[in-house]
């Protein structure tokens, strides 16, 4: 052992049976070459109950711990190492002996500058020490990249105590999925990672990595609450992609990515045409910069009916015509935007041109506007929304600007203020998307919502799902009972209308009634749609 030939240092594999000590164990404790031992057999002291739970709390915990053996004043001190378990043990003559202590202690802080202290995976700065002294030894090296899913949720709604948890147990179901030959490591916050040692690859990689998505199907168990925490991984092989670190994790990353892309809890494994993917993102995120200063950002507006009263307004629904690339879809472009900070001055100029086409409709049509957190919690966020309605003579309750369940997870105490002032001035205040995300009744409570919108997930099947309608029916009795309206968006089929209409759903939302159009197209709908009022 380098550097550890003069202490009692051993090391022991996750079965607890012997892979390595120094001379001076072997020498203690006659341990001769090839000797299979235990822990327990080269130290029977740690057999007792006590001293059981203590070798179990190291290895689930990843903190070390000191643990007196005998009568003689030995000690040892357990930490739990990319081996398994390593062994440190000092005796009464050490404290004499010079430099035996502070060898014993510079081991630890070894083996804590390496490790995470608080899964007890090795870390970053071990990853890429592995990394590196793996690559070149000839045979196929896996790198997987793996990235939780609906992990700040658990954080922002259970508090950092359960993530805490969280990231222990992942730490221990990745562990629990390794063969000889793989490491994990965390890497940062929610980042883990493995590196696979296997000549069979593809084929291995693809197995662990598909074993790695399953494993984080069953839900964790924190103070007896269930949470569901996904993972994505990706996967990139050496030499095939990447023949140095960088690359590698590079390519990792880029999978990774494809991975989340796909819609999350799946793994991927790297391609050229990822990177091709990657490519023309980024040259859509360099357009995107550009697209608002060159008018290339237009509106198009969806109806809203009343079930009772007929056309009660449009949704604005924000479109992106690119020069060569033509209309790109907004699921792909506005994360784009909200990650480059850039929604909030784009979402600035939805609201001015909405609520300015809006202010040449019928006196009791509203626009509603999509906010995203960006936009939410920028400062001086209402007052721009006043001056946008004083400069387009609007009143401030034919505006309608909903919000999803994300935006109320960032800054609960500043996101009450902001709404309460907003409902100072008038302006209605609709929920999107409820019942997809991370739903509590208590922001019905604390909120002050004027409608509730019901997601299109639960509309699709509406009139055979019995599980859906009992959710429907349930939103649509609470907000009722709270003084809200409910919106059922995703409407497409009379059969569904009807569905809604006798449930007393309030307005309705759907292709079926109309699709997004064009501002100057809203006139002719308002107009028919008034027509065919008169003639009911």
């Amino acid at each position: 052992m380098h550097g550890q030939a003069d202490e009692l240092v051993s090391f022991y594999g996750h079965d607890l049976k012997l892979v390595e000590c120094s001379a001076n164990v072997a020498a203690a404790y006659g341990i001769v070459d090839n000797a299979s031992r235990t822990l327990w057999q080269v130290f029977p002291e740690l057999q007792k109950p006590i001293e059981r739970s203590n070798v179990k709390a190291v290895l689930v915990s990843g903190f070390p711990r000191t643990i007196a053996i005998g009568s003689g004043g030995r000690n040892l001190l357990l930490f739990r190492s990319e081996r398994g378990l390593g062994v440190i043990e000092t005796r009464p003559e050490d404290a004499l002996s010079k430099g035996s202590v502070g060898d014993a202690d510079t081991a630890l802080l070894l083996h804590q500058a390496r490790h995470d202290a608080f899964t007890g995976l090795p870390n970053r700065r071990q990853f890429s020490n592995d990394l590196e002294r793996d690559l070149p030894r000839g045979h196929k090296l896996a790198l997987m990249q793996i990235d939780l899913d609906d992990f700040k949720p658990v954080n922002d709604t259970l508090g950092h105590g359960a993530g805490d948890v969280v990231l222990k147990l992942t730490a221990e179901r990745i562990q629990a999925l390794l063969r000889d030959g793989e490491t994990a490591y965390r890497l940062a916050g929610d980042e883990f990672a493995v590196i696979q040692r296997a000549d069979d690859q593809p084929a291995e990689a693809e197995r662990l990595a598909e074993s790695l998505v399953l494993a984080f199907k069953e839900p964790f168990t924190v103070e007896g609450i269930s949470v569901f925490v996904g993972a994505s991984v990706g996967v990139a092989i050496a030499p095939d992609d990447g023949s140095d670190g960088e690359q590698l994790m590079k390519a990792a990353d880029i999978a990774l990515y494809a991975a989340k892309n796909d819609g999350r809890g799946r793994a991927r494994m790297f391609n050229r045409s990822m990177m091709i993917m990657l490519e023309q993102r980024e040259m859509l995120r360099r357009s995107l910069r550009v697209a608002l200063r060159e008018q290339q950002f237009f509106i198009e507006y969806q109806p809203i009916l009343e079930v009772a009263n007929g056309i009660a307004g449009f949704e604005a629904l924000l479109r992106w015509r690119h020069p060569y690339a033509g209309v790109i879809p907004p699921s792909l472009f506005i994360p784009m935007a909200e990650s480059d900070g850039l929604m909030a001055e784009i979402g600035s100029w939805v609201l001015e041109q909405a609520c300015r086409e809006a202010s040449t409709w019928p006196s009791h049509c509203i626009v509603a506007v999509n906010l995203s957190p960006a936009e939410f919690l920028q400062g001086g966020f209402t007052d721009r929304i006043s001056d946008i309605l004083d400069k387009v003579g609007l009143p401030a309750d034919r505006l309608e600007l909903e919000i999803t369940e994300t935006v109320l997870l960032e800054r609960t105490t500043d996101n009450l203020d902001i709404l309460h002032t907003l409902e100072v001035l008038g302006i209605r205040i609709g929920l999107d998307d409820f019942g997809t995300r991370y739903s509590s009744l208590s922001y019905l409570q604390n909120f002050p919502f004027d409608t509730i919108k019901i997601d299109q997930h639960f509309i699709k099947d509406i009139e055979t799902n019995p599980k859906g309608q009992t959710i429907v029916r349930f939103i649509i009795g609470l907000a009722h009972g709270l003084g809200m309206q409910v919106t059922a968006e995703g409407v497409e089929t009379a059969g569904q209308a009807a569905w809604l209409g006798k449930r007393k759903c309030d307005r309705l939302q759907g292709n079926f009634l109309g699709a997004p159009m064009p501002a100057k197209a809203t006139r002719a709908y308002l107009q028919r749609t008034s027509f065919a009022m008169h003639q009911v």
